[in-house]
Protein backbone atom coordinates (compact mmCIF):
# COMPACT_ATOMS: atom_id res chain seq x y z
CA UNK A 1 0.00 0.00 0.00
CA UNK A 2 0.72 3.38 -1.13
CA UNK A 3 1.59 6.72 0.73
CA UNK A 4 -1.08 8.44 -1.19
CA UNK A 5 -3.59 5.26 -0.42
CA UNK A 6 -2.96 5.40 3.53
CA UNK A 7 -3.88 9.38 3.58
CA UNK A 8 -6.36 8.76 1.70
CA UNK A 9 -7.50 5.95 4.39
CA UNK A 10 -6.40 8.23 7.16
CA UNK A 11 -8.61 11.33 6.38
CA UNK A 12 -11.47 9.01 5.40
CA UNK A 13 -10.96 7.98 9.21
CA UNK A 14 -10.76 11.42 10.75
CA UNK A 15 -13.55 13.13 8.39
CA UNK A 16 -16.11 10.04 9.84
CA UNK A 17 -16.06 12.16 13.34
CA UNK A 18 -15.18 15.84 12.07
CA UNK A 19 -16.50 17.38 15.67
CA UNK A 20 -13.95 15.19 17.63
CA UNK A 21 -11.28 15.54 15.17
CA UNK A 22 -11.84 19.39 14.74
CA UNK A 23 -11.62 19.28 18.67
CA UNK A 24 -8.69 17.46 18.71
CA UNK A 25 -6.89 19.73 16.53
CA UNK A 26 -7.86 23.16 18.69
CA UNK A 27 -5.26 23.06 21.15
CA UNK A 28 -2.42 22.57 18.12
CA UNK A 29 -4.44 25.96 16.51
CA UNK A 30 -4.69 28.05 19.37
CA UNK A 31 -0.79 27.16 20.02
CA UNK A 32 0.59 27.89 16.72
CA UNK A 33 -2.20 30.93 16.33
CA UNK A 34 -0.62 32.56 19.51
CA UNK A 35 3.41 31.76 18.97
CA UNK A 36 2.38 33.51 15.35
CA UNK A 37 0.77 36.72 17.13
CA UNK A 38 3.18 36.93 20.01
CA UNK A 39 6.24 36.45 18.18
CA UNK A 40 4.47 38.96 14.99
CA UNK A 41 4.02 41.53 17.77
CA UNK A 42 7.30 41.44 19.56
CA UNK A 43 9.25 41.47 16.45
CA UNK A 44 6.93 44.52 16.03
CA UNK A 45 6.90 46.77 19.41
CA UNK A 46 11.01 45.82 19.01
CA UNK A 47 11.07 47.71 15.06
CA UNK A 48 8.94 50.27 16.96
CA UNK A 49 11.75 50.99 19.25
CA UNK A 50 14.60 50.54 16.79
CA UNK A 51 12.34 52.88 15.03
CA UNK A 52 11.89 55.68 18.00
CA UNK A 53 15.53 55.85 18.92
CA UNK A 54 16.70 55.64 15.39
CA UNK A 55 14.44 58.83 14.92
CA UNK A 56 16.91 60.56 18.13
CA UNK A 57 19.64 60.29 15.84
CA UNK A 58 22.41 57.73 14.33
CA UNK A 59 25.24 56.85 17.03
CA UNK A 60 24.21 59.69 18.83
CA UNK A 61 25.48 60.95 22.40
CA UNK A 62 24.61 63.72 24.49
CA UNK A 63 27.19 65.75 26.85
CA UNK A 64 25.01 67.20 29.22
CA UNK A 65 26.72 69.79 31.65
CA UNK A 66 27.09 69.05 35.64
CA UNK A 67 24.79 69.52 38.38
CA UNK A 68 24.51 72.45 41.25
CA UNK A 69 24.57 72.11 44.89
CA UNK A 70 22.50 73.92 47.64
CA UNK A 71 22.38 72.64 51.33
CA UNK A 72 22.84 69.07 50.09
CA UNK A 73 20.00 69.30 47.37
CA UNK A 74 21.46 68.39 43.74
CA UNK A 75 20.19 70.33 41.31
CA UNK A 76 20.79 67.63 38.53
CA UNK A 77 22.65 67.48 35.07
CA UNK A 78 22.34 70.60 33.30
CA UNK A 79 22.07 73.06 36.18
CA UNK A 80 25.28 74.32 36.27
CA UNK A 81 27.82 75.45 32.89
CA UNK A 82 30.53 72.95 33.49
CA UNK A 83 31.11 72.41 29.57
CA UNK A 84 32.96 75.06 27.45
CA UNK A 85 33.28 76.37 24.27
CA UNK A 86 36.67 74.92 23.87
CA UNK A 87 35.21 71.60 25.18
CA UNK A 88 33.49 71.31 22.28
CA UNK A 89 36.42 71.89 19.87
CA UNK A 90 38.92 69.77 21.76
CA UNK A 91 35.79 66.97 21.14
CA UNK A 92 35.53 67.86 17.57
CA UNK A 93 39.38 67.83 16.99
CA UNK A 94 41.03 65.65 19.50
CA UNK A 95 38.04 62.52 19.52
CA UNK A 96 38.79 60.05 16.16
CA UNK A 97 35.57 58.24 17.10
CA UNK A 98 33.57 61.76 16.61
CA UNK A 99 32.33 62.59 13.62
CA UNK A 100 30.54 65.38 14.05
CA UNK A 101 29.71 67.74 17.67
CA UNK A 102 27.46 70.58 17.62
CA UNK A 103 26.05 72.35 20.48
CA UNK A 104 22.20 72.89 21.29
CA UNK A 105 21.19 75.87 23.43
CA UNK A 106 17.45 75.68 23.93
CA UNK A 107 14.81 78.13 25.27
CA UNK A 108 11.44 78.05 25.11
CA UNK A 109 9.83 81.04 23.13
CA UNK A 110 6.46 82.26 21.99
CA UNK A 111 6.44 82.48 18.12
CA UNK A 112 3.99 84.67 15.95
CA UNK A 113 3.26 84.57 12.63
CA UNK A 114 0.86 87.14 11.08
CA UNK A 115 -1.98 86.22 12.71
CA UNK A 116 -1.37 83.05 15.19
CA UNK A 117 1.05 82.40 18.03
CA UNK A 118 2.68 79.34 19.65
CA UNK A 119 5.23 78.58 22.54
CA UNK A 120 7.94 75.87 21.60
CA UNK A 121 11.86 75.13 21.53
CA UNK A 122 13.86 77.35 20.04
CA UNK A 123 17.62 75.41 19.71
CA UNK A 124 20.23 77.15 18.74
CA UNK A 125 23.51 75.29 16.74
CA UNK A 126 25.09 74.69 13.59
CA UNK A 127 24.47 72.28 10.23
CA UNK A 128 26.26 70.10 11.49
CA UNK A 129 23.86 69.16 14.27
CA UNK A 130 20.85 67.98 11.37
CA UNK A 131 23.37 65.17 10.35
CA UNK A 132 24.27 63.89 13.86
CA UNK A 133 20.09 63.65 13.89
CA UNK A 134 19.91 62.30 10.51
CA UNK A 135 17.24 65.28 9.65
CA UNK A 136 16.36 66.07 6.08
CA UNK A 137 14.47 69.15 5.23
CA UNK A 138 11.22 68.69 3.33
CA UNK A 139 10.60 72.12 1.97
CA UNK A 140 13.75 74.92 1.73
CA UNK A 141 16.74 74.15 2.77
CA UNK A 142 18.90 74.47 6.11
CA UNK A 143 21.07 77.26 7.21
CA UNK A 144 24.68 77.12 6.20
CA UNK A 145 28.17 78.22 8.26
CA UNK A 146 27.42 81.46 6.43
CA UNK A 147 24.45 81.76 8.28
CA UNK A 148 26.27 80.88 11.70
CA UNK A 149 29.18 82.90 11.31
CA UNK A 150 27.33 86.21 10.18
CA UNK A 151 24.53 85.40 12.72
CA UNK A 152 21.82 85.64 9.96
CA UNK A 153 18.29 85.91 11.28
CA UNK A 154 16.95 82.93 9.55
CA UNK A 155 14.60 79.70 10.99
CA UNK A 156 13.98 76.07 10.26
CA UNK A 157 10.28 75.02 11.43
CA UNK A 158 9.57 72.02 12.81
CA UNK A 159 6.28 70.38 11.23
CA UNK A 160 4.02 70.81 14.55
CA UNK A 161 5.11 74.48 14.57
CA UNK A 162 4.05 74.80 10.56
CA UNK A 163 0.90 73.36 11.58
CA UNK A 164 0.18 75.58 14.44
CA UNK A 165 0.78 78.75 12.90
CA UNK A 166 -0.07 78.15 9.15
CA UNK A 167 -1.60 75.11 8.34
CA UNK A 168 -1.65 71.65 7.90
CA UNK A 169 -0.49 71.76 4.20
CA UNK A 170 1.10 75.33 4.12
CA UNK A 171 4.30 75.91 3.03
CA UNK A 172 5.85 78.78 4.51
CA UNK A 173 9.30 78.68 3.30
CA UNK A 174 10.38 82.49 2.30
CA UNK A 175 7.72 84.06 5.08
CA UNK A 176 8.91 85.70 8.03
CA UNK A 177 7.78 84.72 12.20
CA UNK A 178 8.71 86.55 15.16
CA UNK A 179 10.69 84.86 17.81
CA UNK A 180 10.49 87.41 21.53
CA UNK A 181 9.28 90.19 18.82
CA UNK A 182 12.72 89.71 16.70
CA UNK A 183 12.16 89.09 12.73
CA UNK A 184 13.54 85.88 11.25
CA UNK A 185 12.92 84.39 7.72
CA UNK A 186 12.25 81.11 7.49
CA UNK A 187 14.12 78.90 4.89
CA UNK A 188 12.89 75.23 5.85
CA UNK A 189 10.71 73.33 7.51
CA UNK A 190 11.82 70.24 8.72
CA UNK A 191 10.68 66.41 7.63
CA UNK A 192 8.62 64.95 10.06
CA UNK A 193 10.41 63.09 12.61
CA UNK A 194 7.83 61.95 15.05
CA UNK A 195 7.73 61.25 18.83
CA UNK A 196 10.60 60.07 21.30
CA UNK A 197 10.05 56.91 23.48
CA UNK A 198 9.28 59.50 26.19
CA UNK A 199 6.45 60.57 24.10
CA UNK A 200 8.12 64.10 23.08
CA UNK A 201 7.35 65.95 20.02
CA UNK A 202 10.42 66.11 18.21
CA UNK A 203 8.85 68.58 15.38
CA UNK A 204 7.38 70.73 18.20
CA UNK A 205 10.56 72.89 17.21
CA UNK A 206 12.44 76.04 15.86
CA UNK A 207 16.19 76.31 14.78
CA UNK A 208 18.08 79.38 13.90
CA UNK A 209 21.99 79.80 14.16
CA UNK A 210 24.01 79.40 17.22
CA UNK A 211 25.25 82.81 16.92
CA UNK A 212 21.60 84.63 16.35
CA UNK A 213 20.14 82.96 19.33
CA UNK A 214 23.04 84.02 21.54
CA UNK A 215 22.80 87.44 19.90
CA UNK A 216 19.20 87.88 19.70
CA UNK A 217 17.29 84.95 21.89
CA UNK A 218 19.10 83.92 24.81
CA UNK A 219 22.47 85.68 25.67
CA UNK A 220 25.64 83.12 26.49
CA UNK A 221 27.51 82.85 29.48
CA UNK A 222 30.80 84.17 27.97
CA UNK A 223 33.17 80.86 27.78
CA UNK A 224 30.88 77.99 29.13
CA UNK A 225 28.17 76.81 26.85
CA UNK A 226 24.59 77.44 28.14
CA UNK A 227 23.36 73.73 26.52
CA UNK A 228 23.84 70.33 25.97
CA UNK A 229 26.70 68.75 23.07
CA UNK A 230 25.11 66.43 20.47
CA UNK A 231 28.37 64.26 19.26
CA UNK A 232 28.23 61.62 16.61
CA UNK A 233 29.98 59.08 16.71
CA UNK A 234 31.59 57.53 13.11
CA UNK A 235 29.86 54.26 13.21
CA UNK A 236 27.29 52.06 15.38
CA UNK A 237 30.37 50.08 16.15
CA UNK A 238 32.25 52.93 17.31
CA UNK A 239 30.12 54.64 19.60
CA UNK A 240 31.06 53.39 22.76
CA UNK A 241 34.89 53.80 21.80
CA UNK A 242 33.74 57.66 21.32
CA UNK A 243 31.99 57.94 24.40
CA UNK A 244 35.22 57.30 26.50
CA UNK A 245 37.25 59.32 24.28
CA UNK A 246 35.04 62.47 24.81
CA UNK A 247 34.83 61.36 28.58
CA UNK A 248 38.36 61.51 28.51
CA UNK A 249 39.14 64.72 27.00
CA UNK A 250 36.87 66.27 29.80
CA UNK A 251 37.70 64.72 32.54
CA UNK A 252 41.93 65.76 31.47
CA UNK A 253 40.36 69.76 30.68
CA UNK A 254 38.30 69.80 33.91
CA UNK A 255 41.06 68.57 35.90
CA UNK A 256 39.31 65.94 37.40
CA UNK A 257 41.34 63.39 39.22
CA UNK A 258 41.03 59.37 39.45
CA UNK A 259 38.02 58.55 42.03
CA UNK A 260 36.23 62.06 42.02
CA UNK A 261 32.91 62.26 40.28
CA UNK A 262 32.68 63.59 36.77
CA UNK A 263 31.13 67.20 36.26
CA UNK A 264 29.22 66.33 33.25
CA UNK A 265 27.12 63.41 32.06
CA UNK A 266 27.54 61.74 28.83
CA UNK A 267 24.34 59.73 27.71
CA UNK A 268 24.61 57.22 25.09
CA UNK A 269 21.28 56.02 23.78
CA UNK A 270 22.69 53.02 21.41
CA UNK A 271 23.01 51.46 25.03
CA UNK A 272 19.76 52.99 26.27
CA UNK A 273 18.12 51.32 22.79
CA UNK A 274 19.69 48.26 23.67
CA UNK A 275 18.61 47.74 26.85
CA UNK A 276 15.04 48.21 25.77
CA UNK A 277 15.42 45.84 22.54
CA UNK A 278 16.47 43.27 25.37
CA UNK A 279 13.90 43.47 27.44
CA UNK A 280 11.24 43.61 24.38
CA UNK A 281 13.05 40.65 23.54
CA UNK A 282 12.56 38.98 26.36
CA UNK A 283 9.49 39.60 26.84
CA UNK A 284 8.55 38.59 23.54
CA UNK A 285 10.41 35.28 23.86
CA UNK A 286 8.30 34.83 27.41
CA UNK A 287 5.34 35.06 26.12
CA UNK A 288 5.99 32.71 22.87
CA UNK A 289 7.20 29.99 25.62
CA UNK A 290 3.39 30.87 27.75
CA UNK A 291 2.13 30.37 24.14
CA UNK A 292 4.19 26.76 23.36
CA UNK A 293 2.61 25.33 26.33
CA UNK A 294 -0.81 24.66 24.12
CA UNK A 295 1.21 22.95 21.84
CA UNK A 296 2.04 20.68 24.31
CA UNK A 297 -1.38 20.46 25.59
CA UNK A 298 -2.72 19.71 21.78
CA UNK A 299 0.05 17.47 21.70
CA UNK A 300 -1.25 15.07 24.48
CA UNK A 301 -5.05 15.73 23.37
CA UNK A 302 -4.00 14.08 19.94
CA UNK A 303 -2.57 11.04 21.65
CA UNK A 304 -5.71 10.88 23.67
CA UNK A 305 -7.99 10.59 21.14
CA UNK A 306 -5.32 8.28 18.81
CA UNK A 307 -5.37 5.81 21.86
CA UNK A 308 -9.31 6.13 22.00
CA UNK A 309 -9.38 5.66 18.14
CA UNK A 310 -7.10 2.79 18.26
CA UNK A 311 -9.71 1.19 20.66
CA UNK A 312 -12.83 1.94 18.78
CA UNK A 313 -11.10 0.30 15.64
CA UNK A 314 -9.32 -2.20 17.23
CA UNK A 315 -11.93 -5.06 14.91
CA UNK A 316 -10.98 -2.92 12.09
CA UNK A 317 -7.26 -2.95 12.53
CA UNK A 318 -7.73 -7.22 12.77
CA UNK A 319 -9.66 -7.38 9.91
CA UNK A 320 -7.27 -5.37 7.63
CA UNK A 321 -3.99 -7.49 9.33
CA UNK A 322 -6.40 -10.65 8.21
CA UNK A 323 -6.36 -9.53 4.70
CA UNK A 324 -2.92 -8.61 4.53
CA UNK A 325 -2.00 -5.39 6.30
CA UNK A 326 1.31 -5.52 7.73
CA UNK A 327 1.83 -4.08 10.82
CA UNK A 328 4.05 -1.03 9.14
CA UNK A 329 0.76 0.10 6.93
CA UNK A 330 -1.33 0.25 10.57
CA UNK A 331 1.74 2.12 11.95
CA UNK A 332 1.51 4.48 8.74
CA UNK A 333 -1.96 4.62 9.06
CA UNK A 334 -2.55 5.57 12.43
CA UNK A 335 0.75 8.41 11.96
CA UNK A 336 -0.66 10.16 9.12
CA UNK A 337 -3.66 10.48 11.13
CA UNK A 338 -1.81 12.15 14.14
CA UNK A 339 0.14 14.35 11.54
CA UNK A 340 -2.73 15.60 9.47
CA UNK A 341 -4.34 16.24 12.81
CA UNK A 342 -1.20 18.60 13.97
CA UNK A 343 -0.15 19.75 10.22
CA UNK A 344 -3.91 21.10 9.67
CA UNK A 345 -3.92 22.67 13.11
CA UNK A 346 -0.78 24.02 12.66
CA UNK A 347 -2.18 25.61 9.00
CA UNK A 348 -5.27 27.20 10.84
CA UNK A 349 -3.02 28.42 13.28
CA UNK A 350 -1.05 30.44 11.48
CA UNK A 351 -3.87 31.87 9.45
CA UNK A 352 -5.58 32.70 12.79
CA UNK A 353 -2.04 33.91 14.22
CA UNK A 354 -1.28 36.64 11.41
CA UNK A 355 -5.09 37.80 11.68
CA UNK A 356 -4.58 38.56 15.54
CA UNK A 357 -1.21 39.72 15.18
CA UNK A 358 -2.27 42.37 12.39
CA UNK A 359 -5.55 43.51 14.77
CA UNK A 360 -3.43 43.99 17.41
CA UNK A 361 -0.56 45.89 15.58
CA UNK A 362 -3.34 48.04 13.99
CA UNK A 363 -4.58 48.67 17.85
CA UNK A 364 -1.42 49.44 19.53
CA UNK A 365 -0.05 51.36 15.88
CA UNK A 366 3.37 49.24 15.59
CA UNK A 367 4.29 47.35 12.61
CA UNK A 368 3.68 44.00 11.52
CA UNK A 369 6.59 41.78 11.16
CA UNK A 370 5.69 38.46 10.62
CA UNK A 371 8.89 36.39 9.75
CA UNK A 372 8.33 33.43 7.18
CA UNK A 373 10.83 31.38 8.86
CA UNK A 374 9.37 31.63 12.16
CA UNK A 375 5.91 30.54 10.21
CA UNK A 376 7.90 27.56 8.87
CA UNK A 377 9.08 26.44 12.08
CA UNK A 378 5.89 26.64 14.19
CA UNK A 379 4.48 24.52 11.63
CA UNK A 380 7.40 21.76 11.32
CA UNK A 381 7.25 22.00 15.29
CA UNK A 382 3.33 20.89 15.25
CA UNK A 383 4.03 18.37 12.35
CA UNK A 384 6.49 17.36 15.04
CA UNK A 385 4.34 17.16 18.12
CA UNK A 386 1.92 15.23 16.00
CA UNK A 387 4.21 12.70 15.11
CA UNK A 388 6.08 12.62 18.48
CA UNK A 389 2.58 11.64 20.48
CA UNK A 390 0.64 9.87 17.93
CA UNK A 391 3.48 7.54 17.91
CA UNK A 392 2.64 5.71 20.79
CA UNK A 393 -1.23 4.84 19.68
CA UNK A 394 0.01 4.25 15.98
CA UNK A 395 2.95 1.01 18.07
CA UNK A 396 0.13 0.17 20.05
CA UNK A 397 -1.97 -0.36 17.20
CA UNK A 398 0.55 -2.18 15.03
CA UNK A 399 1.59 -4.60 17.72
CA UNK A 400 -2.25 -5.73 18.07
CA UNK A 401 -2.65 -9.12 17.35
CA UNK A 402 -5.01 -9.87 14.75
CA UNK A 403 -6.55 -12.68 16.30
CA UNK A 404 -7.25 -10.67 18.92
CA UNK A 405 -8.29 -7.91 17.47
CA UNK A 406 -10.80 -10.19 15.11
CA UNK A 407 -11.96 -11.38 18.83
CA UNK A 408 -12.43 -7.78 20.52
CA UNK A 409 -15.92 -6.64 21.48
Amino acid sequence: MNTLQTLRIATRALMRNKLRSFLTTLGIVIGVSAVIAMVAIGEGAKAQVEASFASMGANLLIVLPGTTTSGGAHGGFGSMPTLTWDDLKAIQSEASGVRYAAAALRATAQVLSDDQNWTTSVTGTIPEYFDIRAWSVAHGALFSVSDVEGGSKVAVLGQTVVDKLYGPSADPVGQSLRIKNVPFQIIGVLAKKGQSPMGQDYDDAVFVPQTTFQAKIQGGLSKFLSGAVFVGATSSSNTARAEKQVIAILRDRHHIMPGIDDDFSVRNLTEMASAQEAGTKTLTTLLAAIAAVSLLVGGIGIMNIMLVSVTERTREIGLRMAVGAKPGNILSQFLIEALTLSVGGGVIGVALGVFAAERLASSFGWPLLVQPNVIFLVVGVSASVGVVFGLYPARKAAQLDPIDALRYE
